[in-house]
């Protein structure tokens, strides 16, 4: 019973946020028990530019430590990665894969080039800041949940989480890389066409439409925030609370 649910849990995952998701877990624990070297995953310009290892980049993006003290920030990434990458795609992006797959390939350009530029190796906690942070600018004023039982907006998330990071060691760089490239994705593609009356500076290539067409059922149109920035309960009524930035609805039951 257990595999099974597992399975019907794992099947249930969005189809983008599943490649992400799968990823994120395979390419670690292929490093972690030694069948490759981490030193060949990492985002190291010369050997990209030089040397033609033009994998790095993505690997860079799924490869984090699982091991030693890193452990504990590899799940906790593993959770927002799944939860604010699944909210997005089954949201604003709901029914238009290629809207999503953009908005992901948008922001790991962005990291590639200032990761080449500062020298980051690893680029999974900005890019998961980053996706978590346009799922929290378009429902801002949603209440979520942080440890000990301190509740917030979601606006203030992303800087909840660098200062956390900050205080408890990390520096918290790698979070504020994560939070500008979110908000210049954010910026781009709904705030200045939408607020400032702008052009719409990005667009969804036609080829990713081509291998990702959208499908019937999708409740927003590409590019329009959503009309409420709460959340909708779930079917059966219930609002239940959840560390680590769950959403839960101003004045639910």
């Amino acid at each position: 019973m257990a595999s099974n649910d597992i399975g019907d849990w794992y099947r249930g995952i969005p189809q983008m946020t599943k490649y992400w998701f799968t990823g994120s877990i395979v390419v670690p624990l292929v490093a972690r028990l030694g069948l490759i070297n981490p030193v060949h995953l990492i985002l190291i310009f010369e050997r990209v530019a030089y040397n033609f290892q033009i994998w790095r980049p993505l690997t860079a993006v799924l490869y984090f430590p699982m091991s030693g003290p890193s452990g504990f920030h590899y799940l906790m990434n593993l959770y927002f990665l799944y939860s604010y990458s699944t909210r997005l795609e089954t949201g604003i992006f709901d029914g238009k894969p290629a809207e999503m797959a953009f908005m992901l390939i948008f922001n790991w350009l962005c990291l590639v080039i200032i990761g080449c530029a500062a020298d980051m190796m690893l680029l999974m906690d900005p890019m998961v800041l980053s996706v978590l942070y346009v799922w929290c600018q378009l429902n801002k004023d949603t209440v979520v949940s942080f440890w000990f039982g301190t509740q917030f907006k979601a606006m203030y998330l992303p800087w909840v989480l660098l200062a956390f990071n900050m205080i408890i060691g990390q520096g918290g760089l790698l979070e504020l890389v994560g939070i500008i490239v979110g908000h210049l994705y954010f910026f781009l593609m709904f705030k200045y066409p939408q607020d400032f009356g702008g052009a719409r500076l990005l667009s969804v290539p036609n080829i990713l439409y081509k291998y990702f067409p959208n499908r019937r059922g999708g409740v927003s149109g590409f590019g329009m925030a959503p009309s409420s920035r709460r959340q909708t309960p779930d079917n059966n009524g219930d609002n239940q609370r959840h560390n680590w930035g769950r959403g839960n609805n101003l004045g639910g039951d």
